[in-house]
């Protein structure tokens, strides 16, 4: 099972490649090769999946009924964000030019591990998603985790 974790700070090079941190790249299944996928997320950040939990995702999006509006604005809008890429010998993905204008990326990325998925943030817009005050997380984690 897949299960990424934790956040690194980053390097992308001119040429907008990104190395993988070694923790995350020892927590790609065996199977996935080097073959991602890396989507815009709803958030402006990038999500990078394994094939295989893409895979999932394609499923259900995909599955969903061409002959409804709402359905066929969410499959064209999904797919119009998603993009193959590969790991080279040394570890690094191109993230596409694209791609990187719509996260605001630059040279300094924060990757966070977030379970089946990876987000790939500009740290400016990043540490504007944290919550900072703990109460506000405390009643956050109750009112989805307390049963």
């Amino acid at each position: 099972m897949t299960f990424f974790n934790s956040e690194y700070e980053c390097k992308m090079d001119a040429k907008g490649r990104l190395v993988l941190p070694a923790k995350i790249k020892a927590s790609l299944p065996e199977s996935a090769s080097n073959e991602l996928v890396i989507r815009r997320g709803f958030d402006q950040c990038l999500i990078l999946y394994p094939m295989v939990e893409f895979n999932k995702l394609f499923s259900k999006i995909a599955g969903l009924s061409e002959f409804n509006e709402e359905n066929r604005k969410l499959q064209r809008n999904f797919f119009r964000g998603s993009s193959t890429v590969e790991l080279d010998g040394n570890g690094r993905l191109l993230i596409p030019k694209p791609m990187q204008e719509y996260a605001n990326l630059e040279k300094e990325i924060m990757v966070i591990g977030m379970g089946n998925r990876v987000e790939i943030w500009n740290p400016e817009l990043y540490e504007k998603q944290l919550i900072e005050d703990p109460v506000e997380f405390s009643d956050l984690a109750k009112k989805y985790l307390d049963e």
